[in-house]
This record gives C-alpha cells, structure tokens and sequence, in this order.
C-alpha cells in the first residue's frame, strides 16, 4: 500500500473527534432540515409558475389536495410570506446546527501542519468549513436542485406541499401579517411618489423611440394600445343619425329591403322611435325565414340588446363583448336615449386601424387636397379626423372645453353658433372653411392646417 494515503488517512484520524450520540443526532437534524429547506424553496417556483393547463386541471379535479392548492393560491401574498419565513427560519436553524456538528467532528488544534502556521490559519480553516461549506450546501440542496425539480413538476410538488403550507401559515398566521402590514406601508409609500406613468408620458415615450417609423404599423398599433384604456365608447361610436334601424311594426318586405340595402349583419330594433331600442335583428336567425310571407312574425327573432354607457372606456367594453359573446352595444346617454351603437369592429380599429370588408362603402368621408388642406364631412368623428391629419397633440383643442364628438361640433362650439356658407373660422393654427351649411347643420368643412410655430409669432 501506498504510504502517502495511509498517512493522510491517519491525520484525518487524529483531526476528527471522538463520534457521540449528540453528534449523530445533529448530523440527522441537519439532513432532515435539509430536506425541508428543499421543500419548501421549491414550492415557492412550484405554486407562482403554475401554467394555465395546470390551473385549469386544478379547477376541474376532485383531488383534495388541489383543493387545498386553491385555497392557498386565493390569497397568494400570505402564502408568499409564508414560505419566506418559513426558508429563513429553516436556513438559520441548519446554520446554528451545522455549526454545532462542525466544532463537535473536527478538531484543528490537533492537526499539526495548521498548528506549525499559527492560530489564524485555523480560524481562516474553520471559517470556510462553516461559511463557504454550509453557503454552498444550503445553496444547492436547500435551494438550486429543489427549484430545477419544481419547475419541471410544479403541480405534483404543489400538490404535496398542500398540507404542510396551510400548517405552516397558521403556525407563522402573526409574523406573515405583519409583514404583508409592513410591504404594504411601503407599496402605498411608492405610488404616492409617482411612480405611475401617465398615458400621456407614455404617448411621448414611444413618439421618442428611434427604432420606429412613425408611419408603419407597429408604431401605429403600439400607439393604439397605449391610448386604448382611455379611449371612452363616444369618441369611437357610430352617431344615430348614421345608423340604419327598423320600426318593430315594420312589414316583412320592409325588413328584407333593407336588409339587402345596408349589408349588415345585426339591426336594432326600436318601437316608436330610436330612444326605444327594444332589441337587435340578427340577419342569420332570418335566413332560414326568407321565403315566408310579409305577414310572418319576425319579432319573434328579435334578441335582447346590450346597452353600454357614453364614458364607459373601450378596455372595458372589450372584456364584456369578450364575457358575452357579443358584437354589438346601444350606447345610451345620461337622459337614457340612445346616443347611436358601437360594435366589436369599432373597438379592434382603435388598435389595429381600418378593418374594411365588402360591405364598406368604397368612397370615404374626406378628401385631401394637399399636404395640409382636407375637406371633411361634417358629421366625420374628431377621433378620426386626429388620425388622419396625424395629429399627435389631442390637448389642442382643449381650451374649448368641447364635448363634441364630431368636427361639425367643434366648429360650432368655436364659433358659438351654427356658421353660414363660406365663413371662416379660425382657432390657433387651424383655418374652417365652412362648404355647406344650412339653418340646422353643418355638412362639409374645408380645414386648413397650418403650423405652431407661425401661429405663435
């Protein structure tokens, strides 16, 4: 045999100490503490990476641990400080004992060649066994491996790590609370500060980007999204003055005309006049109706509207056309009229643009003469005509206090009265050339745009 190993095996003899019972007992204690440091560390990936496959098989099964499962995800700030505490308070206890077991297994004054170097070299020696050794055993055991493994097996670890969590968090029911208490004093703490950023600061973020051009469709989409939640169901609506709707005491001739002329797929139906909207005509539940008589009773079709109010935000409309199944709304007033409708198309174009199809009329609203001379419709929503005369600003007109949704509003609401023919009407840097006009309304608008700059000077 080799005399070097026999003679470092019998320095190792001499370093180690004499094994007791308490020694043993330690060693047990740290592997078990090991084990729940691994436990517990890997539930904490295991219950906030769950996918939506596995949350949906946690609603539909009957297993009484996924149960438990959900209960604890129901309050998912409290299961978080639970198993923070939980792990701190678990890492400490394998330091204190690791600790015990490391001054009760090695002797350094009895090995030699430390001995003939000095004191500090054993207490450098001591300090990395204790420090380095335990960091790196707690790192891998208690915190790398168990977090691979949960990663992989996220629902079967959650699922046994039920019980133990629910026990845990009313053993440490005090401490949790009044550490969610404490985060929750400093959450409140940062948002007073401002770290909330405005739509508006947004807006001009992304106008800053050097990566976009402004005129592709990224940047228009981005745009979009950006000033989608802000955006209220008015600013976008059709007006009830271009909505085709049908008497409820219509003939059936009648209905089918029509039908034919707009193209489109759903009609509201109203009794008496269009503040009554009694319910919408859906033209496939017609179809199979065709060929009946003009004495068929198609009220009985008729489905039950959906009324939504002028300032309610588009975000919102979208969930409950998504909650609903539904394409189209009433939109109503303050007063309870009916102030036009708003359909799913509506909504989508406020992201993606102009959504066009084979109904759409082919000629459009405005017409633009030059780089800053359009002639526009007088009834033409303000929010389009922002998008195609790109302006970015919207604040402009902000000093009217305006609550007009169409061009025509604003101009009368700057004018302070419905202008005549051929009058001119200025405001900033924008020139309205009224095209036609008559005692009640203004039809056609021709609008010069001109520049900040030279509207200041």
């Amino acid at each position: 045999m080799d005399p070097e190993p026999l003679f470092t095996l019998i320095l190792l003899a001499g370093f180690l100490k004499p094994i007791s019972i308490g020694l043993l007992i330690s060693f047990f204690t740290l592997l078990v503490l090991l084990l729940f440091s691994a436990l517990i560390s890997g539930s904490e990936v295991a219950y906030f990476s769950l996918n939506p496959s596995e949350k949906d098989e946690l609603n539909s099964s009957d297993k009484q641990s996924y149960e438990k499962v959900n209960l604890l995800l129901a309050e998912p700030k409290k299961l978080l400080a639970t198993i923070l505490i939980s792990n701190n308070f678990v890492n400490v206890a394998i330091i204190i004992i690791s600790t015990y077991t490391i001054d009760n297994t090695f002797d350094f004054k009895l090995f030699p060649t430390i001995l003939m170097w000095g004191e500090d070299i054993t207490t450098g020696m001591i300090f990395g066994i204790q420090v380095i050794g335990i960091t790196f055993m707690i790192l891998l055991f208690g915190e790398v491996i168990p977090k691979v493994y949960a990663t992989k097996h996220a629902l079967k670890l959650a699922g046994i790590m039920a019980n133990p969590l629910i026990l845990l968090k009313k053993i440490f029911k005090p401490v949790s609370s009044l550490l969610i208490y404490s985060t929750g004093i400093i959450d409140r703490k940062v948002k007073k500060k401002g770290l909330d950023v405005s739509v508006g600061e947004l807006s001009e973020a992304l106008d800053l980007t050097k990566d976009f051009d402004k005129g592709n469709d990224e940047h228009r989409i981005l745009k979009g999204i950006v000033k989608f939640g802000e955006t209220s169901v008015k600013q976008v609506m059709k007006s009830r003055v271009d909505v085709v709707g049908l008497d409820k005491n219509a003939k059936f001739d009648e209905i089918v005309t029509t039908i034919l002329e707009s193209g489109h797929s759903r009609i509201p139906i109203y009794e008496g006049s269009f503040d009554k909207i009694v319910g919408l005509l859906y033209i496939k539940d017609l179809l199979p109706h065709i060929k009946e008589s003009e004495n068929f009773n198609w009220n009985s079709l008729i489905r039950n509207p959906f009324f939504v109010p002028e300032n309610k935000k588009l975000d919102d409309l979208l969930k409950e056309f998504q909650e609903k199944k539904i394409h189209l709304a009433i939109v109503v007033d303050e007063y309870g009229g009916s102030s036009g409708i708003i359909t799913l198309e509506d909504v989508l174009e406020e992201i993606v643009g102009e959504i066009s199809d084979e109904f759409d009329a082919d000629d459009i609203s405005y017409s633009k003469v030059n780089k800053n001379t359009y002639i526009f419709e007088g009834k033409t929503g303000l929010n389009d005509i922002f998008k195609i005369i790109d302006i970015e600003d919207e604040s402009v007109f902000d000093e009217i206090n305006t609550e007009a949704d169409s061009l025509a509003g604003l101009v009368i609401e700057i004018a302070g009265r419905i202008p005549v023919k051929h009058e001119k009407i200025t405001y900033k840097y924008f020139t309205f050339t009224i095209e036609a006009a008559d005692n009640r309304r203004v039809k056609r608008i021709k609008l010069v745009i001109g520049t900040p700059k030279n509207n200041q000077e």
